[in-house]
Formats: structure tokens, sequence, C-alpha cells
């Protein structure tokens, strides 16, 4: 059974009950070798309450979607992430990790029977029309979504391009909830952006998808060129609201300033699935310094480029604590009944620290000026405040995330500026200082 790893926050929906059964059947052999009762007695139950709900429920149910709506029941009492894709959701995951799909242009995830915003996506209708991480989603086109699985309220947001759909959005430090009108685009995700500032090489990733390790390599040789190889003074990798994607793809991006060691090591269940994974490639920067730029809305994949980095004093992090989320996904496929999500591991940075729940904490800390229209809200993001999250390793002191807001221009944000004064010597940080030296050495 083919399986692929991916290390992101993404949605998901339901499991037929022929694809869990089928997925496993050794444990079942094994449970009854076991005499493990109690198993088969509770199979038993929820066979007699589907057949009882089937057969006495006061309108016709579709079986298909009762078997589904408990399965993905079990599923979200695991975690935030592990869930059931449907066909067409298997697919419309398939496309979107290969960088181009149709929508709003928007991460999100569930909690408390709403859509939460985990974040919008940069120039998509979603990012246009002001939509912010953290907001909830109450309501499309005017119908609640309360009682939907996650996977009918994407459906719904998703549609033809030029059409148009209505989101309501309860704010935090926002009175009443308001309708924002978007018009459905086919988002197409160029992962990488990047430009000069000066001699500064600033070079921004939104996701990781499967064009973001080339995209990158594409944008450090162009602002080499740009710039002339010998006057770059350093790099800003610009990571900040990014909320992950393939595993394969933060490995790689990592690579690109790391010319040798571990990357990441995922730990699972059992030890012999432990697995690490080290830097291939070489440092296209030739041992520039390079500052990374997280806050909270940097998850999963960021988390493994940020914590690789600082872990070899390969580049300075620098902004707010990221989001904490510090687990991996395995997608299996489940042949035509689509494709199970689950979490299966762990993941680890080089010096064997786990980040789930707790974060990477930056090098230097550097908080932004809340917009002052935003002074009521708070923008705090984080695994640690999910409900039914994945504990920490060990009982380790969980740590909420921190403030994902980042200016619209860049003269108000801090973070960036203050990376560029660094890099220019405008600055002086003891902690830049130390890391750009032990890298020299």
């Amino acid at each position: 059974m083919n399986k692929s790893v991916i290390a992101g926050l993404a949605v998901g929906t339901l499991l037929s009950a022929i694809g869990v059964f089928a997925l496993q059947p050794v444990a079942f052999e094994s449970a009854a070798h076991a005499d493990d009762s109690d198993t088969y007695r509770q199979l038993n139950l929820f066979g007699d309450v589907f057949e009882r709900v089937r057969a006495d429920y006061v309108e016709p149910t579709d079986d298909s979607k009762l078997v589904e709506a408990a399965i993905n029941g079990m599923l979200t009492s695991l975690d935030p992430h592990s869930s059931y894709m449907n066909p067409k959701s298997f697919r419309d995951m398939q496309v979107q990790t290969r960088g181009e799909f149709g929508g709003l242009g928007i991460e999100v995830t569930m909690e408390n029977g709403v859509v939460k915003v985990v974040t919008p996506i940069d120039d998509t209708p979603a990012s246009r029309a002001g939509i912010r991480p953290s907001d909830y989603i109450t309501h499309i086109d005017a119908k609640p979504i309360l009682g939907m699985t996650l996977s009918d309220a994407v459906d719904k947001m998703r549609g033809p391009v030029n059409t148009t759909v209505t989101l309501t959005i309860v704010r935090k430090g926002v009175d009443d909830p308001f309708d924002v009108k978007l018009t459905r685009d086919i988002i197409t995700i160029k992962s990488v952006k990047y430009h000069r500032e000066g001699d500064v090489a600033y070079i921004r990733i939104t996701s990781f998808n499967e064009q973001t390790g080339e995209l990158l390599d594409e944008a450090i040789h162009a602002l080499q060129k740009q710039i002339g190889n010998s006057k770059v003074r350093g790099y800003i990798l610009d990571l900040r609201n990014n909320p992950g994607g393939l595993l394969d793809q933060a490995i790689s991006v990592s690579s690109d300033f790391i010319p040798e060691g571990e990357i990441v090591s995922t730990r699972g269940r059992h030890p012999e699935d432990t697995q690490r994974y080290n830097a291939r490639g070489g440092d296209l920067t030739g041992g520039k310094p390079v500052i990374v730029l997280v806050n909270g809305g940097s998850a999963s994949a960021s988390e493994i480029v940020a914590g690789a980095l600082q872990d070899h004093r390969r580049a300075t992090i620098l902004g707010t604590r990221s989001f904490g989320k510090g687990s991996v996904q395995t997608i299996i496929p489940l042949g035509a009944d689509g494709a199970l999500r689950l979490t299966t591991a762990r993941y680890f940075t080089p010096s064997g620290h786990s980040i789930q729940a707790k974060g990477i904490e930056p090098d230097i800390q550097v908080e932004q000026n809340t917009d002052p229209k935003l002074k009521k809200r708070t923008l705090i993001t984080g695994e640690a405040e999910l409900p039914g999250h994945l504990a920490a390793e060990q009982g380790a002191k969980e740590v909420a995330g921190s403030d994902s807001y980042v200016p619209a221009d860049k003269k108000d944000d801090k973070q960036l500026l203050y990376a560029i004064d660094l890099l220019n010597g405008v600055r002086k940080d003891a902690a830049f200082t130390s890391a750009a030296a032990s890298n020299a050495n």
C-alpha cells in the first residue's frame, strides 16, 4: 500500500467502515488470538446502534453517510489532524499539493463546530478580502456551518471560477458578525516569492507543495544574479503564516542552507518506526548569514525548517513563537474509497527536541505593533489551544502560540525591518552575531 507523508494543516473528512476494517486485518486477527472480547463487543454495539437508526429514525437515512459520520467521529477524537478523505477530497488534496486548485485561497480547520481560519494564502480572494488568521466562519451563503463536517463546509466554499460566495465572519474584538462576499478564482500557489532589499536577498515561502524546493533553488540563483553573489549581505527566509505542507519539501528547503547533517527525525509508536532525514545537495548560499522569520502562523513544515537551521546554528530565528504542530500525518490511500490521513509520528529537531504543543522559540523576540483597528482583537494561535491536540512529548510543558499579525505595509513590519538592519550592520544583536560567527567557523 502506497503511503505519503505530509507535515501541515489540511482539510479532511470521513472514512467508510469498509476502509477501516480492510485497513488492519492483522490487528483484528491479533485481537482474536488475544481473546479481546471487549473490542468485538464495542463493534457489535456500533452495529446495533446503526441498525436501530436505520430502522427507527424519523426519516429515511443514507447508510454511507451514517457510517462515514461515525468513523469521522472516531478519527476526530484522536487529534485535530487525523481525518478521512473521501475520493473527491483526496483528489482535491493531491491537486493542492501540486500547487494549483480552485477556491478562495484559505487554510482552515474545524473548532467547536465552526470553521476556523488558519491563514489566508497570499494573493488570493481570501487575502484580498481581508480574511485573517483566527477568524471564525459561521455561515456560508447564510446557511449555518454548525452540524456540517469540515469537508462539507469546504465543498460549499469551493465552486466554479467567477462565482460568488458570502462568508459570515466572527472576529475577536468585533462585536457583531459581518459578511464578506468573495469571488471564487483559480488558486495558483507559487509558493516561493522573492525580491532584493538593497544587497539583502529576501525570500518568502508561503507553503510547502511539490514545487517549493525547485522554486527556492531558482529564487536563490536569481537573487545572486541580481545583487551579485559576492555582494549579497545575507538572506531573509520568511516563513511567517506558512501553515506547512510536504515533509520532503521541508527537507529540500533546509538542505539549501545546511551542507550536511540531520534535518529532522520522526518517531512513531514503536522504536523501529524512527526515521532520520539528512541534508542533501549542499549550501547554495555559500555560508552567508541567514535570518528566518517566524510567528504564530508558522506551522509544521515551517517549524521543521526553522528548527533545523536553529539547531545547526545556520540561521538566526527572529519573530515570535511558532504554532507548535510537531506531528506528522501519513496519507494512506484506500483505493476507490479515498484515503486516510492519520497522525503516525512526532517529529524532532536535530538536537532531539519535540516542538509538539510548544513551538520554536525565536533567538530574537520581536513583536509587531498591532494594527490600531485590531487592538481589541487577540491574534494568538497555537497547537496547544486546539481542542483534542496531541499532547507534548512525555508530559513536557505546553506553551501557547503567538501573534500571527503581519502588517501589509513593509514600513510597519518591525520583524522584517529588524532583520534587514541586522544584515546591513545597522543594528547589533548578540544572538545574531553568535549564530553568524558559529557558521563562519
